[in-house]
């Protein structure tokens, strides 16, 4: 196999396999799925993941070996953002990844909370659709993000 194939291999195999929002209670907030999963397994799925990420100590590093992929993950007060990535993934961009997200919530809630999220989760999907598309992640300006929610947000204003 030469270098342009194995290259062009481990570029379809990288990606982001899922993302939860998870508060303390293990209730999961969102979640968005970029790999077919059956909606019946989810639940099953989502339960077993947040289980183990709850039950790790703050101490212990928030890259967890999770069958056959990887699970990245951070607290943000009451919420955990898991996200389940192939094992060419890399991790630490993945764990970035994490943090932009909740700085462009951030800026467009101006200091998001879990029930921004509850109340708001078209918009929490915009957001994410805006950063990550196919498992794969397309763009990481907080101000390209949010231009086409702000220009919703303005036509809805004008009517």
């Amino acid at each position: 196999m030469c270098v342009r194939q194995r290259n062009r291999l481990h570029l379809e195999v990288a990606m982001i396999k899922f993302l939860l929002m998870v508060n303390k209670q293990g209730q999961t907030r969102l979640s968005k799925y970029y790999e077919k999963v059956d909606i019946g397994k989810r639940p099953a799925l989502e339960a077993d993941v947040v289980k183990g990420c709850l039950s790790r100590k703050k101490e212990q590093c928030s890259f967890v070996e999770y069958k056959d992929f990887k699970l990245v993950y951070r607290q943000y007060a009451a919420l955990f953002i898991v996200v389940g990535i192939s094992d060419t993934e890399n991790e630490l961009s993945i764990y970035e990844l994490v943090h932009n997200f909740v700085e462009v919530l951030d800026k467009y809630f101006g200091h998001v909370s879990e029930l921004d999220i509850m109340f708001n989760l078209d918009k929490v999907h915009i957001i994410l659709d805006e950063m990550i598309q196919n498992g794969h992640i397309v763009e990481t300006n907080r101000n390209r993000i949010l231009a086409p929610l702000l220009a919703l947000d303005k036509m809805a204003e004008a009517h």
